[in-house]
This record gives C-alpha cells, structure tokens and sequence, in this order.
C-alpha cells in the first residue's frame, strides 16, 4: 500500500465526507491527553525564556567584539536562533488562547496576554479572530483568515507574478509583512461590509462583551512599545532593532510560514455554505514536518489536524494524541513532509486559485488549481 505521506500521493485529494464523528476521535484518545498542568506549562515557558535570555546574552556580550566578517555572520546566526525559540514562546501563548495552558482561564489569559503584548501581538483581539477560525475553518462564507480566491476574482498582479521571481517575491512580501498587514488591514481575512482590523474595539471582527479586552490588547501593546522607546533611547536604535526587533519579525515570518503551510495544498478542499461543515472544515488542514524545529516550536507544525479537532489539548500531550486518532482519521490524516523551501515554491506556483471540479456532485467543494 501507497504510504500516503511519502511521494506524489501526498498531493492527492481527500475524502470530503468523514464516517466518523468528533465524538469517536474523543473516545480514542487516552484521559491523559486533556490534563492541562499549569505547572508542567509554566515549566515551557520557564525553559523558553533561558534560553531566549542565554541567545540574548551571547549576542550583545560576544558579538560586537567579533572581527567583522565574523560579526556579519553571526547576527543572522543570532536571529534565527532567537526567532525560533521566541516563536516558540508564541505559541504557548497561543496555546492560552485555546485554554490549553491550565485549568484556569484568568492564568492562562494573563499568561498569554504578556507573552503575546511582549511579541507585539495583540493576544485578545487575535484569540477571538483566531477562534472564529477555528469555528469555521475552510468556510468560503465565514473562515476569518487564509480564504482563496476564484478564478474570476484573480488580481492582474498575481498573473503578472505568476512566474519564478514574481513567485519568489510574494513569499517573501507574504512572509514579512503578512501578519503586521493581516492585524492591521485584515488583508486576507474575511471580508466584512466596512474596513475592519484587530486594534479597533467596534471592528466587526468582534462582538459587544469582546470591545473591552480588545482595547486592553491595545494597551498591552502601548505597553510594549513604550519600553522598546525606552530601551531605544538607553542602547540605540541599532542595538534594539539587532537584538529585539528582528527576532520579534522573525517570529511573524514564523507564524505566516506555518499557518500557510498548514493551510495551503493541492489536497485540500474549501467549502461553500452549501457543503460546508464543521467537522469537513477542522479536517481541511495538513501537518507539516519542520524537522528539528519541530521540538523547538513545541510541535505545533506537526500536530496541528489534531489541534483543529481539539484545540484545548496542551502540546505536550499533543503527539500522543494525534497517533491515537491517526488510525481513526485514515486518508483523512496527512503530514507533507516536503523540505520546508520547497514546499513553500510549489505551494506558491500549484495553489493560486479556487474552483470546484465541472462533473462533480459537490458543487460546493472548490480545490486549488494552478494558472
């Protein structure tokens, strides 16, 4: 038998009708899995922030007394290291969002609203959009980010891009700029009647009892730059941006280079209101192999069919718990293990737009399709 995560089988299409429920995927996992320890979380974010602080003091102890051929090499060394680490500690605080981090929500929402204000994101205002994605996820009509486009709906400057370095140019644009671009513009987010974004409380992304905690995710955010004013005007401008502000960027490319990879293939269907489900939708998604960083982002690009399903599982018990549903999910489960590059090219190159297939009986399940 075909293994369904090797080779061009990866890319086959799957089944748009599961024959279980969310209640037999729960019953297959052991008790285990859903204990949330808030001293067992805290222990992550502990270890996260020692090693962020030892990368911190390598840097600014070490590295402006290199030669400079030597110094050039070892700022990006910096960077990565620091990025990967403090993504890391990203995701725990996503992890708050879910209430995955303890059993109580006030420790999980402090928790996660200083390491997301520290991140310069704003951690209420994402964790209500966030859940709406999560609650409609794939849904042509109400998914909140990363919805495709129609053929009739393609830009002219995405067929002037269609090529190698138009290509190339995009990724790097989507990388870098994506998530400022996504909070500010909603750019790629569900399209409401008037301008919306994560910042302004009476956006529509949110609702009435949402309005307050995202102002407070603004203050958070004032927070957070009044210090980095201050640190500016103790060490510089150039130290700041060296030893804080590229590792915090590094961090959105990150986080827009896992969600696109998790939500972008050539396997995986959208859904119109006229097919879509809940459980259809937490099923469009993919797990992705980033090797050794696997571990260091705390496994959320490798478990994240499991985390759609049930968000509230804490990342420790997270692989545990997807290979106990794997047999259950069947061709409905797939990990691309495609080196992370060049997954992202061809993700760029095959999954430009949506549309369903002419002969089918579901004329509400649209797959990507190439120019």
């Amino acid at each position: 038998m075909m293994d369904p995560t090797k080779g061009n089988d990866i890319l086959k299409r799957v089944p748009v009708e599961p024959p279980f429920s969310l209640s037999d995927l729960k019953k297959a996992i052991p008790a285990n899995c859903f204990e949330r320890s808030v001293i067992r979380s805290s222990y992550y974010v502990v270890h996260d922030l020692i090693v962020a602080y030892v990368f911190y003091f390598l840097a600014d102890k070490y590295i402006p007394i290199l030669p400079s051929p030597l110094a050039y090499l070892a700022w990006p060394v910096y960077w990565f290291c620091q990025a990967s680490i403090l993504t890391g500690l990203w995701v725990i605080g996503h992890e708050c969002g879910h209430h995955a981090f303890s059993d109580y929500q006030w420790i999980d929402d402090t928790v996660g609203f200083i390491v997301h204000s520290a991140l310069l994101t704003p951690y209420f205002s994402w964790k209500y959009s966030h859940r709406n994605h999560h609650a409609n996820t794939n849904s042509l009509d109400n998914d909140e980010v990363y919805i495709p486009k129609r053929k009739s709906k393609v830009t002219l400057y995405s067929k002037v891009l269609n090529n190698p370095p138009g290509r190339v140019f995009t990724l790097v644009f989507r990388l870098t700029l994506g998530f400022p671009l996504y909070l500010l513009t909603n750019i790629s987010g569900k399209k409401y009647g008037r301008f919306a974004n994560h910042f302004d409380p009476m956006s529509p992304i949110f609702t009435q009892r949402e309005r307050i905690q995202v102002l407070l995710s603004d203050f958070g955010l004032l927070a957070a730059f009044y210090a980095i004013k201050l640190l500016v005007d103790k060490k510089g401008a150039a130290w700041v941006t060296c030893i804080y502000g590229v590792p915090v960027l590094g961090v959105f490319v990150f986080f827009v280079l896992i969600t696109y990879l998790h939500h972008t293939h050539l396997s995986l269907p959208h859904y119109d209101s006229t097919e879509w489900n809940w459980i259809r939708g937490a099923l469009s998604t993919i797990d992705r192999d980033f090797g050794f960083l696997n571990r260091v982002l705390h496994d959320v690009t490798h478990t994240h069919v499991l985390h759609h399903l049930i968000s509230y599982i804490p990342h420790y018990h997270a692989k545990e718990a997807r290979d106990a549903i794997k047999p259950i999910l069947g061709e409905f489960y797939k990990i691309d293990r495609t080196p992370i590059f060049k997954a992202m090219y061809r993700e760029a190159k095959e999954c430009i737009y949506i549309e369903p297939d002419e002969n089918s009986e579901h004329k509400g399940v649209y797959w990507y399709h190439k120019m």
